[in-house]
C-alpha cells in the first residue's frame, strides 16, 4: 500500500503521481491520506504523518511531498523502519515520526537529470514509492546516515500551531490541563477560553478549547472557522495555560 501526503489540493498533480505509480507497479494500492496540507507547510505535514501513520497496515509506503525546496540541492530520501517505509524530501518532515521507530535505514533517492525542477512528486517520489512497494527498497539508492532534524516547539505551556484543519479548527501540540478556563496568548493577544469536552456542549459564536483526536488542545468556534477569526497559520507559537 502507498499512502500519499501532499500540499497539492485536489489537482491534476495527484492524478499524475498515481499514473506514474500504476505504470511502474500496476498492482499497487493507493490511499489519499491528505492533500490539503497548507502550501509549503512542513510543520503541518509532519504533524499529520506523525499522528496518522500508525493506523496503516505494516509495510505501507508513505509518499510525502511537501517540498518548498524542490529543484534545489536538498536530498530526496527513502527510509525503512521496523514497520513501514517513507519517501520524502530531506527537509525535516520525517523526523518527528522517525523518532518513534527502531531499525531505521536511510537511502538517498537519485534525482534523474531530466526530472522537472518543479515536480519531483511525479519524477522522483512517485517512482521511488512504486519501487519500494514492489520490494525494491535496497536498490533505491546509496545508504546514508543522517537526515535533517526537526521538532515541534514545546516549552512548558508554549507550543505551536501545528495544523489548521478543514473546519478551521486551530490544532496545537499542547496537552490539556485538568481545568475549565484557560488563558491563550497568541502574538500580542491574550484571550480567555472555556474548555468543553464536546462540540455540542459549546455555545454558538464563541471561541472555546477542546481536546482533539491526537490528545492536544484545539481552538474552535462552533460551526464556524476559528482560524479565520484569529487570522493564524501553522508554525506560529502559542501559549495556553
Amino acid at each position: 500500500m502507498i499512502a500519499l501526503i501532499t500540499d497539492f489540493g485536489y489537482s491534476e498533480y495527484i492524478g499524475v503521481m498515481k499514473a506514474v505509480i500504476y505504470n511502474a507497479h500496476p498492482n499497487a494500492r493507493i490511499v489519499d491520506l491528505c492533500h490539503t496540507v497548507s502550501p509549503q507547510c512542513i510543520i503541518e505535514a509532519a504533524w499529520i504523518l506523525k499522528n496518522n501513520h500508525k493506523y496503516f497496515p505494516s509495510n505501507t509506503v508513505f509518499c510525502c511531498v511537501v517540498d518548498p525546496g524542490v529543484g534545489s540541492e536538498r536530498k530526496a530520501v527513502a527510509v525503512q523502519t521496523d514497520s513501514c517505509f517513507f519517501v520524502a524530501p530531506d527537509n525535516g518532515l520525517l523526523w518527528p515520526t522517525l523518532e518513534e521507530h527502531k531499525n531505521v535505514q536511510i537511502r538517498e533517492v537519485p534525482v534523474p537529470d531530466d526530472a522537472s525542477k518543479t515536480f519531483h512528486g511525479r519524477d522522483v517520489f512517485a517512482r521511488a514509492a512504486a519501487q519500494i512497494d514492489a520490494g525494491g527498497f535496497d536498490k533505491i539508492g546509496p545508504a546514508i546516515k543522517n537526515i535533517k532534524r526537526f521538532r515541534f516547539h514545546l516549552d512548558n505551556k508554549e507550543g505551536a500551531i501545528v495544523r489548521v484543519d478543514h473546519f478551521g479548527n486551530i490544532v496545537t501540540n499542547i496537552p490539556k490541563l485538568e481545568k475549565e478556563r484557560y488563558s491563550i496568548t497568541l502574538k500580542d493577544k491574550v484571550l480567555q477560553a472555556t474548555f468543553y469536552p464536546t462540540y455540542s456542549q459549546a455555545p454558538e459564536n464563541q471561541l472555546f478549547l477542546i481536546e482533539g483526536s491526537n490528545k492536544t488542545l484545539e481552538i474552535s468556534v462552533k460551526n464556524k472557522n476559528a482560524s479565520q477569526q484569529l487570522n493564524v497559520k501553522p508554525g506560529q507559537k502559542i501559549k495556553i495555560m
